[in-house]
């Protein structure tokens, strides 16, 4: 069919792995998600526009996340770092002139910082209480999610930060993203990074979104709370060491 792209099989495998570990990422493992950011440019074999062909199944997973937690109103505490994402994204839309090659360890560096912090507050939280301050993560996960889809982890490290329970943190997330993600169509497609053929192979992969979103409803309340918070610092840790490869 001419109106698909023309990938390989494993090409199309490693696709399918991508959008069926967003949506579990969407709707029960957050961390999970960052995971896909490498495999997606092996799946299009053009490391800028898998950023384009990724944000659709992105968008999508959003959906079912969103309707998912809906009646969850943990949300609005992400409304303090508006003002600071939306920096972050004008930052990170300049920085798209940039080669591929100079944005991504750039994102590691900075989830890198953010995760030192938080290891950092959690030693010292049974001494004093170690205050957070949004306008670094803000503009962090503005940036990131703007070169490269990798908001992920600085999200997950502010959001741990917040203690929420596994719920919250998951809705939070989710509606977060949501707005973020459909943010960032016009910037992308004004870069030229969605297509007509990334956009057939984002409506492919829509039912393994779904699969994964289903997945991730059921894991999410079978994970225990401690659990939980050391998945999400450890996929943390080595999605962010993939940016760097």
């Amino acid at each position: 069919m001419t109106w698909l792209p023309q990938l390989a099989p494993w090409q199309w495998a490693v696709g399918l792995v991508c959008a069926f570990s967003v949506g579990v990422s969407k709707t029960g493992v957050p961390g999970l998600g960052i995971l896909v950011v490498p495999l997606m440019v092996l799946a299009v074999g053009d490391a800028r526009q898998s950023a384009g062909w990724l944000l659709p199944v992105l968008c999508t997973a959003d959906l079912f996340a969103v309707w998912y937690w809906r009646k969850n109103t943990a949300a609005k505490r992400m409304f303090s770092l508006a003002p600071w994402v939306l920096a972050g994204m004008g930052l990170g839309t300049a920085a798209l002139s940039l080669s591929e090659r100079a944005l991504r360890p750039m994102v590691g560096i900075i989830v890198l910082a953010m995760l030192a912090l938080y290891v950092r507050r959690r030693l010292r939280a049974h001494q004093v209480e170690v205050p957070v301050y949004g306008a670094p993560y803000g503009v962090a996960a503005g940036f990131a999610t703007t070169v490269a889809n990798a908001a992920g982890p600085v999200m997950s490290l502010y959001l741990l930060s917040k203690r929420l329970s596994k719920a919250d943190f998951v809705a939070t997330g989710a509606w977060f993203f949501f707005v973020i993600n459909l943010t960032k169509i016009p910037i992308y497609t004004a870069h030229g990074l969605i297509g007509r053929y990334s956009l057939a192979f984002d409506a492919a992969m829509a039912p393994a979104v779904l699969a994964g979103a289903l997945a991730g409803r059921w894991l999410v309340y079978r994970i225990p709370q401690k659990l939980f918070e050391t998945l999400v610092v450890g996929l943390t840790a080595l999605s962010t060491l993939m940016l760097f490869k």
